[in-house]
């Protein structure tokens, strides 16, 4: 939490804008998670793997299909996190950049995009604080 609110200040640098800062916390957390899972409700998990109602030539596939999905599962968390984080401060930093090419040719513009960015700035202080 504290990291990312860092992370908005000028030359500063976010940790979770790093696949592996994100993979080393989504890994330890789904593996919880998982063994959890399968320990206290075992009939559950396993059912998961298997869909009601699928057809029996599908079985074999399916299992297989669904436990690929559960291993991939930390990944593409840690994958969609680290893209988000990094679009917000690169589409803050092409912005900034917008407003100030714009002051001299066209205030008005420079000024609405100015509105836009603290606006963004906003949005990336509630999101790093959640």
């Amino acid at each position: 939490g504290s990291t990312n609110l860092l992370g908005l200040l000028p030359h500063s640098f976010t940790p979770t804008t790093q696949l592996s800062m994100n993979l080393g916390m989504a890994i330890p957390l789904w593996a919880g998670a998982v063994i959890t899972g399968f320990r206290y409700k075992t009939k559950a998990s396993l059912a998961h793997f298997l869909p009601q109602g699928t057809p029996v030539p599908l079985i074999p596939m399916l299992v297989i299909i669904e436990t690929i999905s559960l291993f991939i599962q930390p990944m593409a968390l840690a994958v969609r996190l680290t893209a988000n984080i990094t679009a917000g401060h690169l589409l803050m930093h092409l912005i900034g950049g917008a407003a100030l090419a714009l002051i001299s040719t066209s205030p008005t513009t420079a000024l609405i995009t100015f509105i836009i960015l603290i606006l963004l700035t906003i949005l990336e202080f509630a999101v790093a604080l959640i």
